[in-house]
């Protein structure tokens, strides 16, 4: 018994071990970027092994960047991208799930297939498509571009309507005999025992949507109604960049995304859990 405890012990200590160390190495590219953007430019591209920290902290990098890109602008279109793609994602994929996972009309398995046909092919292929028709409304370099391709989720409808599925059949039929319509059945009782899909779905649109790269810079090509992610991407010259510049950019705009992990990190550690998910 004694060593069946001991061996029992070496083994949380071996796992315990090799987390941190697994931890460690995730955060050194963090740390890099943090170190970088308080070095020179011959520091930061200096071929040196030994040239970890810098000689002196630089802060002129953060405030080149602040002044130039105007930061406190990438924030709202970020931030406001974000709330506008969560709140569509959310009630769209809540209404279109509880539809496919408890009502029953034509067409029904058809529909959902075409559904789950989004998320086989990539991404990218909707992207003219989606381009023409915000074109087409005369919306480019506006709020409602940036919103536009989370509208609606295919994913989201998926999530939801595994979740609607799960719930038992005895709660909507003592609904329907105490006279409740499909409307209240849906958002008294139903939707509300779905929160745990709907925070998941949230947290994925929203580490989505702020890492989007390719959208904003297509739709937004003006920097002051771009995302924080495009504004990074033209930093990066054709024949140089400036990688001190550069990576306080990117330290700066990992502030919003630090900021709502801690306020909803018990929230984010829900949806993650409940969904098995990875981020």
């Amino acid at each position: 018994m004694h060593n069946t405890h001991t061996k029992d012990t070496v083994v949380r200590a071996v796992i315990h071990v090799i987390l941190i160390l697994m931890s460690v190495i995730m955060l050194v590219p963090f740390i890099w970027m943090a170190l970088t953007a308080f070095k020179t430019v011959s520091e930061s591209t200096s071929i040196d092994p030994f040239v970890i920290f810098p000689s002196s902290w630089e802060f002129d990098n953060f405030l080149t960047v602040w002044k130039d890109y105007n930061f406190l602008i990438l924030y709202k279109n970020t931030l406001l991208m974000i709330f506008f793609r969560v709140l569509c994602a959310v009630l769209t994929a809540t209404m279109a799930g509880y539809a496919f996972g408890r009502l029953k009309f034509p067409c029904k398995n058809l529909l959902f297939t075409l559904i789950l046909m989004q998320m086989m092919v990539p991404s990218q292929i909707f992207l003219l498509p989606q381009y023409l028709m915000v074109s087409k409304m005369h919306l480019l370099n506006t709020q409602f571009a940036l919103v536009f391709p989370g509208i609606v989720t295919a994913f989201g409808t998926f999530l939801l309507k595994t979740s609607f599925q799960g719930l038992p059949k005895d709660l909507e039929e003592a609904a329907s005999i105490d006279g409740a319509n499909t409307g209240q059945r849906f958002l008294l009782v139903m939707a509300p025992l779905t929160r745990s899909g709907m925070v998941s779905l949230g947290i994925f649109t929203a580490v989505i949507a702020f890492k989007e790269l390719m959208w904003p810079m297509i739709a937004c090509s003006n920097v002051a109604t771009t995302s924080l992610s495009a504004a990074l991407a033209k930093l990066q010259g054709q024949f140089a960049t400036n990688y001190p510049q550069l990576m306080a950019a990117a330290l700066l705009a990992c502030i919003p995304m630090i900021v709502l992990y801690l306020i909803f990190q018990k929230q984010f550690v829900e949806g993650i859990a409940t969904s098995g998910g990875k981020l």
